[in-house]
Parts: structure tokens; C-alpha cells; sequence
């Protein structure tokens, strides 16, 4: 009697649990195949599962999300969402709740997060500096007052953030693998720089200016890193366009064995030689670019451009240089973002209300997605990039 009694527990353990894990597998929701979407008129994310290519759910309450970024913990369970007003917010992507929210200033211009996810620094335009957070609490650890707009703040190894001062022209190195920050500072940057972007490796750390013709590098590996100018002059002898958009540098693509990168104010790309920095050539664009996103494999390069001339994306072949193929998604596309292996990409047809998906490969349209002027794309595979 005590065998079947027991043989009777046994089955009846077996059955709670396959009806257990029936009832997870329903409910439960892996987060590598999640993504969110910026709805910057409604101040509200889009929560996306690429496999269903498909919205899965919206999150309001957000603030300006005009000019809005966003990070992911390294669980890539959290989003964290950095709006124009100043605010942070922590977004719980399983729950599609609000975690956590704070106003930490009163113009920001996006942020990053430390590489054990531990830190979330923001970078302020009013009253300029960089704020950082425990990503847990997102209570102040830190308040870094420059006296200057700040911007491309980035992440990089060994707990550090590197941005650059809009005024000052210069870029400051902040260390929080100590108990204390330590700031390195960096003279002679230019005038002016609007943006900048770090590599994949961690290693080149290189801001764009708005005041001249050129670039500043900077191989974070040096100890103090010498600022090198990169491409100076390589609008020279030709007539200025006015600029409609700036280019986003962390639209900067490693393809093969180049970087392409957006030319300010031209109708065309650059192609620089990864180690050398040198420029390589050009290639011919449809206006002039804003993002130059790299395929993962680097094999293709697609390209979407200003006003007004944004409603057109066109994919460069990275062997040859040349534009293979142009789509038309619609008015005011704004981002591009590839899946993980780059099979697919996404598209934000802010004006269409819209996202729209291709086939990398075939260049066939697999889906769309309705959304509130949308505009970034943002895949939490970025939680274990460098400089994303």
C-alpha cells in the first residue's frame, strides 16, 4: 500500500508540474528578444518582441521624449530612459511598469551605464555637468558640475565615463572604480563638439566638431590620452551646405575594416581605415546623413538622411563602396536598428506612424509595427555593447 501511495505522490508532483511550467511558459517572458520603441509626441515607450515582430505593450508618463536614449541593465531586464526634460526613468520591461522616475535637471541629452551595470550617469545641457545614479535606487552618487554643456557621454571599461564639454572643447575622463570619482581632464579637443562615440572595444574615444572641419581622437589606453585631430579639412575647397540635422556619431559603423561615417552638412559618407584613422573614400548619398549603421557582420552599411529628403534609406555595399539598393519607407525616418545577427532591420516612419521591418538580405518588407511618432529603436542586445 505505502508503494502506490507513493507512486500515486509521484504522479501527482509529475502533473503539478507540467501544469506548472505550462502556466510559466504562458506567462513568463524572456527579455534577449524585447525592444522598445520611443514615442517622442505622447512621452511613452513602445515595448517590441522582434521574434513576433509585434507591440507588446506601451508605457506612458515618461516626460519630453523629443530627443530621448535609453540604456539596458545587464540582466536587460530594465530600460533606462533619458528624456529631454531631465528626467530618468527605469522601466521594468516584464512588469511594463514604472520603476523608478526622477527630474534630475532641467535639460538633458542622454546618458550611459557603467559595464557592471551598477552606475547610470546623465549628461545635462541646463545646468550642463553630469549626474550619476545607482541604478538600483537611482539615487545621486554623484555631481559633476563642468560649467559647460555636456555631451557624448559614453561608457567605458573599468567603471569610467568619458563626455565632452560644448563650450570648454574639452573631454573629461570620470573613474568611479575607486571610492572616490577621479576626473581626468583633456585640453585642446576643438571648437565646439557636438557629439561623439567610443569604439566597440573600448579603446578610441572620438568627438565630432561642429566649429571645425574635422574630428578629435583620443586611444583611451593612453595614460593621459593626447587628443590626435582626425579628417581636418575634408570639406575643404568646397562649398558649405547648410546643415538641416546633425549626424548622430554613434551612427559611426565598423564595417570590415573601416569605419563610414556621416559627413556634416555633405551629401556623402567617409570610409576611414580603422587603425590608421586616415580617410579611405567616399561614397555619393541621396542628402546629407544623419545615421550610417553598420549591418553586424559589416557587410552592408544603411543610411537614412535630414530634411528634407528623410523619407529614403539607402544600403551601401561595404566591398565596393557603392549604394546597392534605396527604400522609400515614408515620411521623417528617423532610426535604424538591426537584431542581434543582422537579419533583420527596423525602421521609425515617424511621419507614417510607423515602424517598418526588412528582410537584410532580400530587402523585403516582413512587417509593420503602428506607433506614436516614433523615433529611436533601441534592442536590448545593446545591454552588452560598449558605448550603447
Amino acid at each position: 500500500m505505502t508503494r502506490f501511495i507513493a507512486a500515486g505522490m509521484l504522479f501527482l508532483t509529475i502533473c503539478f508540474t507540467v501544469w506548472i511550467n505550462t502556466v510559466l511558459a504562458d506567462t513568463l517572458r524572456a527579455t534577449g528578444d524585447l525592444g522598445v520603441v520611443v514615442e517622442r509626441s505622447t512621452g511613452s515607450l513602445l515595448i517590441v518582441d522582434q521574434s513576433e515582430r509585434a507591440a507588446i505593450g506601451r508605457i506612458e508618463g515618461l516626460g519630453d521624449l523629443s530627443h530621448a536614449s535609453v540604456v539596458f541593465s545587464p540582466d536587460q531586464r530594465f530600460a533606462f530612459v533619458f528624456g529631454r526634460d531631465g528626467g530618468l526613468s527605469k522601466v521594468d520591461l516584464l512588469t511594463q511598469t514604472v520603476a523608478g522616475r526622477v527630474l534630475q535637471s532641467g535639460n538633458a541629452i542622454g546618458g550611459a551605464i557603467s559595464d557592471d551595470g551598477a552606475l547610470v550617469a546623465v549628461s545635462n545641457y541646463e545646468p550642463g555637468g553630469v549626474r550619476v545614479f545607482d541604478a538600483e535606487t537611482l539615487e545621486m552618487v554623484a555631481d559633476i558640475p563642468t560649467g559647460s554643456k555636456t555631451i557624448g557621454l559614453v561608457d567605458a571599461p573599468a567603471r569610467r565615463f568619458v563626455f565632452t564639454l560644448w563650450e570648454a572643447g574639452e573631454t573629461w575622463i570620470a573613474d568611479f572604480s575607486r571610492d572616490e570619482p577621479e576626473i581626468t581632464r583633456i585640453e585642446g579637443i576643438g571648437k565646439n563638439p557636438y557629439d561623439a562615440l567610443i569604439t566597440a572595444d573600448g579603446r578610441h574615444y572620438i568627438a565630432g566638431l561642429f566649429g571645425e572641419d574635422g574630428l578629435t581622437a583620443l586611444d583611451l589606453w593612453q595614460s593621459p590620452p593626447l587628443p590626435r585631430r582626425i579628417l581636418g579639412g575634408y570639406g575643404r575647397g568646397e562649398k558649405a551646405l547648410p546643415v538641416y540635422k546633425m549626424p548622430h556619431l554613434e551612427g559611426w559603423a565598423l564595417a570590415g575594416e573601416r569605419f563610414v561615417l556621416p559627413a556634416v552638412g555633405r551629401h556623402e559618407v567617409l570610409w576611414v581605415d580603422a587603425r590608421s584613422l586616415e580617410e579611405t573614400g567616399r561614397t555619393k548619398t541621396h542628402g546629407q546623413p544623419v545615421f550610417a549603421v553598420s549591418r553586424p557582420d559589416g557587410r552592408q552599411v544603411w543610411v537614412n538622411f535630414a530634411h528634407p529628403l528623410n523619407d529614403t534609406v539607402q544600403v551601401i555595399d561595404t566591398p565596393s563602396g557603392e549604394v546597392i539598393h534605396s527604400l522609400k519607407p515614408g515620411p521623417a525616418v528617423l532610426h535604424i536598428e538591426f537584431t542581434p545577427r543582422g537579419h533583420e532591420v527596423w525602421v521609425s516612419v515617424r511621419d507614417a506612424g510607423r515602424i517598418d521591418i526588412y528582410d537584410t538580405h532580400s530587402f523585403e518588407k516582413l512587417g509593420e509595427i503602428a506607433a506614436e511618432t516614433p523615433s529611436g529603436i533601441f534592442f536590448t542586445a545593446r545591454a552588452h555593447r560598449t558605448g550603447l
